[in-house]
């Protein structure tokens, strides 16, 4: 049985991004999110204008009048969620924790994609994989897939994005928008399966942060517990040199994020739990709209 209080924030958040999606996103979800191809609708009758290499010689020949053919967007898509639930993601200062704001971002993008009669799938990483949800269609399926992220709760404490995206590579065999939700505080090297990623499908990678991971407060003598690794270590938070050294290591981790995302051709929207997260996406959703 589901807990009451899970499906309460489950119909909260529903409420919430569906006002949002109806009156703000899925418009801006569908230009920018294009289908696979062109396909063919029906025959009609040429018109002056019309392009003539859309005429149709064997229904002309056999009709004796020029017929041309119509094509239609093949508008459906899949939406593939993968999203980080490590350790890192219990953490937020400005009222709700980075994983909170991951499931809200997430059921935004979800709620779009079916709106636009889109397909949508899950993965939930750690370490390592530890939820799939093959991509369907429908409201059912969006609130239970809302749920998982909710309800869920990580075996490992760890970050592997790029197992996660090797999992992927090897699930999803056609072509996909994927927004990959994550902090990135991952050690290992994951260029190479997020550049065949890339490669292979839509791939837009959402960082999530939080302000006290680039600037700390004064507070004297303080204990900092290492969310993935359990590891703790005592510090002088009131001294400045120690404060400094955190902005200028989070700054170089911007950067180094920002620089691999450039030399993979992927997008990242930036977010954070001090301000709404609707904002980055729509910047995202114009820029790329401006682009096409």
């Amino acid at each position: 049985m589901i807990p009451a209080d899970i499906i309460r924030k489950v119909r909260a958040i529903e409420i919430r991004t569906r006002r949002v999606v109806n009156e703000v996103l899925s418009g801006e979800y569908h230009s920018v999110f294009k289908g696979r191809g062109m396909e063919f609708s029906e025959v009609r009758e040429y018109s002056p204008g019309d392009e003539i290499r859309t005429i149709d010689w064997n229904v002309t020949a056999r009709c004796g009048r020029p017929f041309v053919k119509v094509f239609k967007e093949e508008r459906e898509l899949t939406l593939m969620l993968v999203v980080d639930a490590s350790g890192s993601n219990d953490f937020g200062t400005q009222g709700r924790m980075k994983g909170e704001t991951a499931v809200e971002l997430c059921a935004l993008l979800a709620f779009s994609a079916i709106q636009n009669n889109d397909k949508v799938g899950l993965i939930i990483f750690t370490s390592e994989v530890e939820k799939y949800i093959p991509p369907k269609k429908g409201r059912n399926h969006v609130l239970r897939v809302i749920r998982e992220l909710l309800y869920f709760r990580p075996v490992k404490r760890g970050t592997d994005v790029g197992g996660a995206l090797a999992y992927l590579n090897r699930t999803i065999k056609k072509k996909a928008v994927v927004c990959l939700v994550s902090d990135f505080f991952d050690a290992k090297d994951f260029r190479s399966p997020l550049r065949v990623a890339a490669r292979k499908h839509d791939l837009i990678a959402v960082s999530v942060t939080d302000p006290r991971e680039e600037t700390f407060p004064a507070t004297g003598l303080t204990e900092l517990q290492d969310a993935e690794s359990g590891e703790t270590l005592l510090v002088d938070a009131s001294h400045v040199y120690f404060r400094t050294l955190m902005s200028e290591r989070a700054e170089t981790r911007r950067r180094q994020r920002n620089t691999l995302f450039r030399s993979a051709g992927v997008e990242n929207v930036q977010v954070t739990t001090e301000k709404d997260y609707v904002e980055p996406l729509m910047r995202f959703f114009r820029s790329r709209g401006r682009r096409r």
